[in-house]
């Protein structure tokens, strides 16, 4: 097994309830290390190049809009096979068929407002990172 780094997002319903510290605590809990973190408010133009891929779905404005409406936390998790491992602990997108335990189960209101993003995979996680940290942001 090797150790990775993944990207998160607290979305704005978590921030909107202060859920941050509860977030983490499950994260922790499931053996990942945050060695990043940030609060911002995301500009139009950043969940507009974050979200690219999804812009010819028919929810790409609602997505965009929903995530500019509030702060987030970004984040940069490590540790063994984190993209897979932090995928399973955020839970299926639609909360009512994620597992008992899964941060998307404990918190999440809907499909649209789910809580978290976690990359979907190492090459996208890099990606994501470089988006919101710089090297010099990331202590491990």
């Amino acid at each position: 097994m090797a150790t990775e780094r993944t990207f998160s997002i607290l979305k704005p319903d978590a921030t909107r309830r202060n859920l941050t510290g509860a977030v983490n605590a499950v994260i922790e809990e499931a053996g990942l290390r945050i060695v990043g973190q940030r609060r911002i408010r995301m500009s139009q133009t950043q969940a507009e190049k974050f979200y690219e891929v999804h812009k010819e779905r028919p929810f790409f404005g609602e997505l965009v809009s929903f995530m500019t409406s509030g702060p987030v936390v970004v984040q940069v998790l490590e540790g063994e096979n984190a993209v897979a491992k932090y995928r399973e602990v955020m839970g299926a997108t639609n909360p009512a068929q994620a597992a008992e335990g899964t941060i998307r189960k404990k918190f999440a209101e809907s499909v649209g407002e789910n809580t978290v993003h976690g990359s979907d995979s190492a090459d996208n996680a890099k990606i994501e990172i470089a988006q919101f940290f710089q090297d010099s942001d990331i202590v491990g």
